[in-house]
């Protein structure tokens, strides 16, 4: 990577900016605050609250912020908020997309739409690859930092984000359109639509339709290791995505039901891995999303809430004869797989709401099911092939469960502890392989003001391993150990978390929140070595086969720890700014005594990830892929019809995972160090007429190189174009 040049653009715009929010200039009717912490949100308590008495760390991403914000995706909308980390986010629109919330893994956020989980249960982790998101017919998006499984079940480790869509607006005809386009480094170029049609009657009834396409030319993916081409024919990697969505529904004051339906169909480039370019190899995935709720209110203290979805998604990967030379030479191979994955979640729940207390309780069923079938060709002198199909194994799992949570307020013992607030909760839930879990969560707040709220949180939490890791049968020869461990024990964490949220006038606002978690029973990844040589030994002799198979076990702690600020501050009708800052440490306590020897068979058990031999406790460095962060925005706006702004992103220095062959007999991933790195965006906009206007956005303006993840490339400078129309 070349060396950095100071650039002295950077200070000069920076100090304009600095000088235009010290102007006092008019007053405007449109305010530019970042944000309005007086929304309702849902998810925090399953019941609508305002953010300032909700007693955990939350935010609200309003329709009007994401459209304003020019960003291609919602993950990288969402790598601007405190806590959360998104790996993939800076890189070839369509690459792989992990969210890290609060330091934990990316299997430890629950997303959802309107309720609804989406993950990816034939994935390695079942988590969810955040490049399949769009934001289409979404109204906003809900966060939850934190422990929240009283609430979700399993995988809020982390926290929830929740994708609400739009229901019913204004009666008549709506319509909203945005096309973009633009570049963002040599040969690339994006060209998206998205188009809103939305009907609603004047008794409650309303039609919504939506459909986003993107159509991607990228960059090439991988980076050259060492600046060497090893490989002939670099391409571009490109990216087609459409997203369609339809929705039917009736809100009055008593009820409010919908019907929705949404289709993801998208194709992607990708390579073989990290420096590895691979001219024909991509991946296409589809995901159905069906969509059902009701709420019916009995009366102002009685609601009742149904949700019920079904997704299925199927991904289909193709690798045919990549190129393995200068020369042009193919490695004569053909490899196809199908991953199939599929969840049913059905939900009941009913809402008492008192003066001096509010209360949820409910249950439901999820289900889970995962199936893959691949096959291998390799032709050259000695041809080979193999097959594998998972339908017979009937891959499933379920979770049944229960929870209820209450909020009481002080004023129900006495008027003079009107200001304390206690929220208690808990869920149980059975697990078909492992069986019961039960997580709680206490939550005591005092609110010295209004806009004013101490609180703090112990909350508990699980995650169920996925379907991959219990169920996959590969089986070692010579140990017949499988690679799936079908005596995993979940995740469970115990999480405490002490927070301020304050607001100054009307035009300063500020949240601070500290916490730590720690994660029993985690699951790693593992090589393991036959235990009757010495580890020093281990692989010296050619005519020995030392292995004993690869496998998923439960091996000690995860000790995550962080502290986060935000600030939202309005100097006047024209100017505002703010922005947040993380502080995130992650690290993973080996217990030799957490292995189950059942499973390993004594078997030496090598750690992949850190490439070390777990004969007795210790503490990894520290977790790969967790930054430090800053995010920073400056908005002004000279005219009534024109908004500018800069945003600042600053990420910290990490580590990523390489490969390392001197780490054990075969190596392993070793941890290599990626330095920080700030970006500087650019964005205008100006409305033409009432509805119509037109966006300007020059990301990396700095054109600054940086790496997310070794070997592959980031973005550079880009400038892209938006014209949106709205009638609403």
């Amino acid at each position: 990577m070349k060396k950095e040049k100071k650039n002295p653009a950077i200070m000069v715009i920076v100090t304009g900016f600095l000088i235009l929010m010290q102007i006092n200039l008019s007053a405007q009717s449109d305010s530019l605050k970042n944000y309005n912490i007086d929304e309702v949100i849902i998810s925090a308590t399953r019941s609508e609250k305002n953010l300032w008495n909700v007693g955990r760390s939350v935010s609200v991403i309003s329709k009007n912020d994401f459209n304003n914000s020019f960003y291609l995706m919602p993950s990288e909308l969402l790598a601007s908020q405190e806590g959360i980390n998104i790996i993939g986010a800076g890189q070839n629109p369509g690459a792989l997309q992990n969210i890290y919330m609060r330091g934990s893994q990316s299997n430890h956020t629950v997303i959802m739409i309107d309720g609804l989980r989406i993950s990816d249960p034939s994935s390695v982790e079942n988590s969810i690859d955040l490049s399949e998101l769009s934001f289409a017919n979404i109204q906003k998006i809900e966060l939850v930092r934190g422990s929240h499984s009283t609430l979700y079940g399993s995988s809020a480790i982390g926290g929830v984000i929740n994708f609400v869509t739009e229901k019913n607006m204004k009666p008549g005809l709506n319509a909203d359109f945005n096309l973009r386009t633009g570049t963002f480094g040599n040969g690339a170029f994006d060209l998206s639509q998205n188009l809103l049609l939305n009907y609603t009657a004047y008794n409650g009834f309303y039609l919504s339709g939506e459909i986003f396409n993107a159509n991607i030319k990228g960059i090439d993916a991988t980076v050259k290791r060492n600046g060497v081409n090893l490989f002939q024919n670099y391409d571009n990697d490109n990216f087609d995505k459409t997203d369609l969505f339809g929705k039917a529904g009736y809100a009055d004051n008593k009820w409010d039901v919908f019907i929705s339906y949404k289709r993801t169909d998208q194709k992607v480039d990708i390579d073989d891995g990290a420096f590895s370019d691979d001219d024909n190899y991509n991946v296409e995935f589809e995901r159905n999303i069906f969509n059902l709720g009701a709420s019916y209110k009995l009366n102002n203290k009685l609601k009742f809430m149904l949700s019920s979805g079904y997704t299925d998604m199927k991904r289909f990967s193709v690798d045919d004869s990549s190129i393995v030379d200068n020369s042009g030479t193919t490695d004569h191979s053909y490899f196809e797989g199908t991953y199939d994955g599929s969840v049913l979640n059905n939900e009941l729940q009913a809402n008492l709401k008192f003066e001096n207390f509010s209360a949820v309780i409910g249950g439901g069923l999820y289900t889970e099911k995962m199936n893959n079938k691949t096959f291998f060709y390799s032709g050259g002198a000695f041809s080979y092939q193999s097959e594998q199909n998972l339908d017979s194994l009937n891959i499933k799992s379920d979770i049944k469960n229960i929870f209820a949570h209450a909020d009481f307020n002080g004023a129900i013992i006495s008027k003079n502890l009107n200001a304390f607030s206690l929220g208690i909760g808990a869920r149980y839930s059975s697990h078909s392989t492992f069986g019961g879990e039960t997580t709680f969560e206490i939550n005591p707040a005092y609110k010295f003001a209004p806009h004013s709220l101490l609180y703090f949180s112990y909350a508990t939490g699980f995650n169920a391993p996925s379907l991959y890791r219990l169920f996959s049968p590969e089986t070692d020869f010579s140990s017949g150990i499988t690679r799936g461990n079908k005596n995993l024990k979940p995740e469970y964490s115990k999480s405490i978390e002490l927070g301020l949220k304050q607001g100054l006038g009307d035009d300063l606002n500020f949240t601070v929140s500290i916490y730590n978690t720690e994660i029993d029973n985690y699951i790693e990844y593992v090589y393991l070595w036959n235990k009757d040589v010495n580890i020093s030994e281990l692989g010296n002799d050619w005519m020995r086969n030392d292995f004993r198979g690869d496998t998923y076990i439960n091996l000690g702690k995860m000790r995550n720890k962080g502290f986060e600020i935000t600030v939202d501050y309005k100097l006047n009708d024209k100017i505002s700014t703010g922005g947040n800052f993380t502080i995130v440490d992650s690290k993973v306590e080996y217990l030799r005594s957490a292995i189950e020897e059942n499973h390993t068979k004594g078997n030496y058990v090598q750690s992949f990830f850190f490439g070390e031999f777990v004969t007795e406790d210790g503490i990894s460095n520290s977790m790969i892929k967790r930054s430090n962060t800053a995010n920073l925005f400056a908005a002004y706006k000279p005219i009534e019809d024109l908004t500018l702004r800069l945003n600042v992103k600053i990420v910290g220095k990490k580590q990523d995972v390489a490969y390392d062959g001197t780490l054990g007999p075969y190596g392993a991933l070793g941890a290599q160090n990626i330095a920080g790195y700030a970006l500087f965006d650019l964005s205008a906009k100006y409305n033409i007429l009432q509805n119509l206007s037109l966006g300007l956005r020059i990301e990396n303006i700095f054109d600054k190189e940086y790496t997310e993840v070794l070997g592959y490339r980031t973005r550079g400078r880009g400038a892209y174009f938006s014209l949106r129309y709205s009638l609403q």
